[in-house]
Order: structure tokens, then C-alpha cells, then sequence
């Protein structure tokens, strides 16, 4: 057995971190935030919006700032168009909650403040776990749900070029 040497356990040299570098922005950043629910409509055709923001200086996205209102349908056919299109292991969206749909129940169901914000806090967390990883990142689906105001669900799969 061969003995370690000094050299293995010293430190790597690294210039000393300056205001700059230290208070500036991030090298590369990117922070999406659910937020603002909303429900609109009456009776059966009442849902719940989210506004989706997004800021980054990653060079693949075209936008470095976005805001748009997505519903849970819009986060469940990204979910899907990943799982179709793409090589990444997708995580699982927050439940349908079909026991809160049930008619004649004593409470306001998908519609109780609670349960939305429940939903929205999952939706943070499911769209933040894709977005940040890296082949996710170049899906043309992604970019689409995070920077156009509205979903072409006719659109051609792809990856983005930068």
C-alpha cells in the first residue's frame, strides 16, 4: 500500500472573492414562482388559474423575465408532452383531488382556499423540479408553458436552439 501524500489533502488555490463577486448576481440563475391563484367562472365551468413567473440568464431561454397564467390542465399537458417527448424522469403532479369533486359536499371542494393553496405549493415544487434540470431545459414544450402567453397544443416537439 502506498503511503498519501501531502499534496492530496491541500486545498485548491482560488483568487480571494471580491464585493463583486460576492454580492453580484448569480453566474447562472433561474427562479419560477406559482403564485396569484385565481378562480374564475360559475358552476361546472369555474377553475383556478396560476400566475407562473419566471427569471433567468440562462442563455437558452429567449425571454430572461415571463409571467403567465396557467391552470392545472396547462401543467398536466406539460407533464405529459415531457413524458412523451423527452428522456427525463418526470415528477409526478400534485393529485386530481376527484373526492373533492364529488357533488352535495358541505364545503367549497377544489375551490376551498386551503386545498388551492396546497395545489399551488405542488405546482411550484413540480415545475421548479423540471425546469431546473438540464435536457428539460432544452424541450420546446418547456419553453412554450414558462414564455408564451398562451399553449399552441398543435405545436412540433422539439429541442430549442440556441
Amino acid at each position: 500500500m502506498s503511503e498519501p501524500t501531502v499534496a492530496d489533502t491541500r486545498r485548491l488555490n482560488s483568487k480571494p472573492q471580491d464585493l463583486t463577486d460576492a454580492y453580484g448576481p448569480p453566474s447562472n440563475f433561474l427562479e419560477i414562482d406559482v403564485y396569484d391563484p385565481q378562480t374564475i367562472g360559475v358552476g361546472r365551468n369555474r377553475f383556478t388559474t396560476y400566475e407562473v413567473r419566471m427569471r433567468t440568464n440562462l442563455p437558452i431561454f429567449k425571454l430572461k423575465e415571463s409571467c403567465v397564467r396557467r391552470r392545472y390542465s396547462d401543467f398536466e399537458w406539460l407533464k405529459n408532452e415531457l413524458e412523451r417527448d423527452s428522456k427525463i424522469v418526470v415528477p409526478p403532479l400534485p393529485g386530481k383531488a376527484l373526492k373533492r369533486q364529488l357533488p352535495f359536499r358541505g364545503d367549497e371542494g377544489i375551490f376551498e382556499e386551503s386545498f388551492i393553496e396546497e395545489r399551488r405549493v405542488g405546482l411550484e415544487q413540480f415545475i421548479n423540479r423540471i425546469a431546473g434540470h438540464p435536457l428539460a431545459q432544452n424541450e420546446r414544450c418547456l419553453h412554450m408553458f414558462l414564455q408564451e402567453e398562451s399553449i399552441d397544443r398543435n405545436y412540433i416537439p422539439g429541442k430549442v436552439r440556441q
